[in-house]
């Protein structure tokens, strides 16, 4: 009974599996909104119940994986040691998740799913904005997590969403660089350090970050400088340009 219920699961996992490279193979091809999930069924070669029965809505086939990890934050808050604050359980997870090069980091270049993933999210509107609601929603879950244990609400929120969003854009900025053709080996140590970075900056607070001693210089674009030992410069030397994406910059591309 129990190698057929192995033999069972494996099956269903194939089928979860092709429905899903299935569909993004379309959604790259041709766009999230300009492919039906009969069409997915259809290529697939399933019914399209089928399709439903593993994934209950269209967005589901790419969005499923990050909905199975909606409630893990609070839950490594709950389970925390004692002496253990929510920052550093929550810090030290995301340290293991890097090391084990875990989708969650973006670090994840092994997982050629998880990258079509992200392509085909960013191309997305619609679906950017799904993903952006359950980021919301692990959020909410995590400040309910330290609202159970005394803290206000107010403060709750705050610090739930500062640690969440924490985790969101150390994600993309390793998602930009896999994209960019680095590979998560060449990437890693950059990661931790950036990660240690950012988790330092909510441990210790960003009160005195960048106090203007001097008028800027005409020299540098004030909003998307990165100054040496701030941000990306401490975790991989980026800096953000007019068009919204993250470059490596010079010094760093001179060391390698």
């Amino acid at each position: 009974m129990e190698g057929q219920l192995n033999l069972r699961e494996r099956k269903k996992q194939a089928t979860r599996l092709l429905l899903m490279e299935t569909a993004l193979a379309l959604f790259e091809e041709r766009g999230f909104d300009d492919v039906s999930v009969a069409e997915v069924a259809e290529a697939a070669e399933v019914s399209k119940a089928t399709v439903f029965n593993y994934f209950p809505t269209k967005e589901d086939l790419v969005l499923a994986g990050a909905k199975y990890h909606i409630g893990e934050a609070a839950q490594i808050v709950r389970e925390r040691p004692v002496g253990q604050t929510p920052h550093g359980a929550l810090r030290q997870y995301f340290m293991e998740m890097l090391r084990s090069r875990e989708p969650l980091t973006g670090l994840s270049d092994h997982h050629p799913v998880v990258m079509r993933v992200h392509r085909v999210v960013s191309r997305s509107p619609e679906l950017t904005l799904k993903a952006m609601h359950l980021r919301h929603r692990s959020a909410e879950l995590l400040a309910e997590a330290l609202m159970e244990e005394g803290g206000s609400e107010l403060t709750a929120r705050l610090v739930a969403s500062q640690l969440m969003h924490t985790q969101h854009v150390l994600s993309q900025m390793n998602v930009h660089r896999i994209h960019s053709g680095e590979s998560s080996e060449e990437i890693y140590p950059d990661a931790v350090a950036t990660a240690e970075h950012a988790f330092g900056l909510l441990e210790h607070g960003i009160g005195d970050f960048m106090r203007r001693e001097a008028e800027p210089s005409d020299a540098f674009d004030v909003a998307f400088h990165v100054e040496p030992g701030h941000a990306g410069a401490e975790g991989g030397g980026h800096r953000r340009t007019a068009e919204g994406e993250f470059r490596e910059a010079p010094a760093d591309r001179d060391r390698r």
